[in-house]
């Protein structure tokens, strides 16, 4: 087990009972009751037994080496308790104990992007998404490696009493409630596999750097001409030479790539500045306002303003 898929919720929860007493009893519970050693070396010392726990209003189920053989009693467990709770909620590789209960079939799920090819390829009836940080599914949710357990945990705390409850728990936290369930695991240059050929590679990762300059790295400047005959000259390559050259090496289009950081970036500015909706859509490359509107319906199903709205945090008073 993992101390933070833990120690994360648990955190925020906690928080959230500060700041509105009488909202969430904690309890913690282990197969027998006994102590569990997370793979830190940390020990977690659990309230009760799950035979002797009463059935919870939102269950978690972390992570960890374990669910990778679980003891077959906790299976059975979680296949009667599982579908009789108001939220089911794993974390991390949490999500193998509920699939191998069948609590996950005919749903989409997520993991962590490590496991989500195991999890896909021994567990079938799972529509399994690897991009996400957390899906929320009917009353199940899953959410992705370690950390994304703690944005989970805060969008539950927003379902229950609000949005300036629950940015009150982010800020002594010391995270953001900003992180919406389908923005990505990785940023798109993470996602991407990166380039062997150094001209590529430049144009990714803009390294190394040379004595006349960099050739233009895509993510600087997103709003610049990324057409693939404007990154092919610039790669030094023939149009049609490097679009089969990128596409070998990094496993995605240049056009799809582009279209990527474009959208990571305009969402970064609609976070993190005032800039107005037009100027956020120049700056991304998109031209105007409604080529950014429909891309971010296509990608995320909301427009530039509602994402604004909901994933942009508050100013602290």
């Amino acid at each position: 087990m993992k101390t933070l898929d833990v120690t994360g919720p648990v955190e925020v929860f906690a928080g959230a009972e500060r700041h509105t007493p009488g909202t969430y009893r904690i309890g913690t519970a282990s197969l027998d009751g006994a102590p569990v050693r997370t793979s830190s070396g940390l020990t977690v010392v659990p309230d009760r037994s799950l035979v002797d726990a009463p059935d919870p209003d939102t269950l978690i189920v972390p992570g960890g080496q374990g669910t990778r053989s679980p003891d077959p009693r906790l299976t059975d467990w979680l296949r009667a308790h599982g579908p009789h709770v108001r939220r089911l909620v794993s974390v991390c590789t949490g999500a193998a104990l509920l699939a191998g209960a069948g609590l996950l079939d005919g749903r989409r799920a997520t993991t962590h992007w490590a496991y989500c090819d195991r999890l896909a390829r021994e567990h079938p009836a799972v529509d399994v998404d690897p991009d996400p940080i957390y899906v929320r599914d009917g009353h199940v949710a899953t959410s992705a490696g370690v950390t994304s357990g703690i944005d989970l945990a805060l969008a539950l705390v927003e379902e229950d009493l609000g949005r300036d409850a629950a940015l009150t728990v982010a800020r002594h936290l010391v995270v953001f409630l900003r992180r919406p369930g389908d923005q990505a695991q990785f940023s798109v240059q993470l996602a991407a596999q990166t380039a062997r050929r150094e001209p590529l590679r430049e144009l990714q990762l803009g390294v190394p750097p040379r004595p006349q300059g960099r050739r233009g790295r895509i993510t600087e400047h997103p709003g610049a001409d990324r057409g693939v005959e404007s990154l092919a000259a610039r790669a030094g390559l023939s149009p049609r030479h490097f679009a089969r050259a990128f596409r070998a090496e990094t496993g995605t289009t240049p056009g799809r790539y582009v279209d990527r950081i474009r959208l990571e970036h305009a969402r970064r500015l609609l976070e993190d500045t005032g800039d107005g909706v037009e100027q956020v859509s120049r700056a991304s490359g998109y031209g105007t306002p409604e080529a950014m509107r429909r891309a971010f319906v296509k990608a995320l199903g909301t427009s530039p303003v509602e994402y604004r709205r909901r994933f942009r945090p508050a100013p602290a008073h």
